[in-house]
C-alpha cells in the first residue's frame, strides 16, 4: 500500500470515527441502550436503529406462544426492506420458559424457526429486576408484558411507543396496519 492509499484509508476511518459519537448523540432516549448480541454476546447500541420501525418482542422457547417466533420472522423478512426490525428480547422472567444459555437459545431460534431478526441475551422484563429500556417502553405504552411475546411498536423517531399483548399474533391485522403506518411515515 502506498503512502497515498494509506493517508486516504486513515482519513476515512478518522472521519467514521467523528461521525460515531454524533450518531450516538442524535439517538433518541429510547433507543440510548447497549445489549449483548444473544448469538455471539458481542455489545450492540439500539441506537444503530434510529430512523427504523422496531418491533420489539420478550421472547420464550417453552411457552405456548413460541409459535410466534414463525409470524415474527416472516413479518421481518416482508417489512425489513422498508426499515422495520424485529428485535427479540429473550427472558426467562415469565413461568421460567427460557432457562437456557444465550447458546443454546440461539440454537434453538436458528434451527427451529430460522430466525434472522436480532436477538439479544437473556434480558429481565419483569420486576423487581426490570431492564431499564424494558422500563421506558412500559412507561411509554402504559402497558408492561403480562407474558412472554408481548410486543411493542416503537416509530421511527423512537417516541412513539404501542403495546400488543402475548395474544395478539405478529400477523394479526391490527398490528400490521399500525406497522404499514409506522413505515409510511417519515424520520
Amino acid at each position: 500500500m502506498n503512502m497515498k492509499s494509506l493517508a486516504m484509508l486513515l482519513l476515512t476511518a478518522a472521519g467514521l470515527a467523528a461521525a460515531l459519537p454524533a450518531a450516538a448523540a442524535n439517538c433518541p432516549a429510547l433507543l440510548d441502550h447497549s445489549f449483548q448480541r444473544l448469538q455471539n454476546s458481542a455489545p450492540q447500541s439500539l441506537c444503530q436503529y434510529q430512523g427504523k420501525v422496531l418491533l420489539v418482542v420478550n421472547t420464550a422457547s417453552f411457552c405456548g406462544f413460541t409459535a410466534q417466533y414463525e409470524g415474527l420472522e416472516t413479518v421481518y423478512d416482508k417489512y425489513k426492506s422498508r426499515g422495520l426490525v424485529v428485535v427479540g428480547f429473550p427472558s426467562n422472567d415469565f413461568g421460567e420458559q427460557e432457562p437456557g444459555s444465550n447458546k443454546e437459545i440461539a440454537d434453538f431460534c436458528r434451527m427451529t424457526y430460522g430466525i434472522k431478526f436480532p436477538m439479544m441475551a437473556k434480558t429481565d422484563i419483569a420486576a423487581p429486576k426490570t431492564h431499564p429500556f424494558y422500563k421506558q417502553l412500559i412507561a411509554k405504552s402504559g402497558a408492561a408484558p403480562k407474558w412472554n411475546f408481548h410486543k411493542y411498536l416503537i416509530d421511527r423517531n423512537g417516541n412513539t411507543v404501542e403495546s400488543f399483548d402475548t395474544r395478539t399474533a405478529p400477523d394479526d391485522r391490527r398490528l400490521i396496519a399500525q406497522i404499514e403506518r409506522r413505515l409510511a411515515e417519515k424520520p
